[in-house]
């Protein structure tokens, strides 16, 4: 049974693999990169601020980085040498010679399950949580898939690596979200009104349009997306 879901995973990995192009290989090199949502995180880490009171705003914050460290640690430390499953470009990998990759990087050498899913759909879910009710809780959950599927472009992960890193990053996300939450419902003693964003208003002549500052993070990140597809085209 193992050995079918494998090969299963395996053709699925070649099949979306191989659809590329010279315009999404540069696409989805940058969009996999680390370095380039760093103004999508910091405007979530300013909004945290400007939108909850200072204690409760510190809480969110650590668990945050909490859980992202959590998910990594736990796929990078504990899951990957368990398994020893080789990235599909390892070149110990025998498939590694019908892999599609990009600028010559094939990661480090064991993948399952991914970090990358499971770093993603950690924050992903746990800002969920945090800001539910607002846009980001769409956004940021398209933005974590993509991030996955980058992954498989780039010959580095199987989808079932990917697959397994969004389930572990997931219930990491809830576990520490919760656990943040009792925290935050102990500071203002059981009140979690108190404890809710604050809702500003944009006037624009007769119109009044609500909104939260973690909005200007989701522009930020639909930006940072169009200037990848921008910086792209030759």
């Amino acid at each position: 049974m193992l050995e079918f879901l494998l090969d299963i995973d395996q053709d699925v990995f070649l099949f979306f693999n191989g659809f590329h192009s010279p315009f999404w290989d540069r696409a989805m090199f940058m969009f996999s990169g680390r370095f380039i949502w760093v103004p999508m995180y910091f405007v979530i880490l300013v909004a945290t601020f400007r939108s909850f009171n200072l204690r409760i705003a510190i809480t969110w914050t650590i668990a945050v980085a909490l859980c992202i460290l959590l998910a990594d640690q736990f796929c990078a430390t504990i899951c990957r040498p368990l398994f020893e499953r080789l990235r599909p470009a390892n070149l110990e990998n025998p498939l590694s010679q019908f892999v599609h990759i990009v600028n010559d990087y094939r990661g480090g050498r064991y993948g399952f399950p991914s970090c990358h899913a499971a770093n993603s759909f950690a924050l992903a879910t746990i800002l969920a949580c945090i800001w539910r009710g607002s846009r980001l809780k769409w956004f940021i959950f398209i933005w974590a898939a993509v991030n996955s599927y980058s992954r498989v472009y780039l010959g580095v992960h199987y989808p079932g690596d990917l697959l397994v890193g969004a389930i572990v990053g997931s219930l990491i996300g809830l576990l520490v979200f919760f656990a943040a939450r009792a925290v935050v419902w102990e500071m203002v003693k059981g009140d979690m009104k108190s404890a809710r964003p604050k809702q500003r208003y944009l006037h624009l002549n007769n119109y009044v349009i609500p909104y939260r500052t973690i909005d200007i993070a989701v522009l930020t990140g639909i930006l940072t997306m169009l200037a990848i597809l921008l910086i792209t085209i030759d």
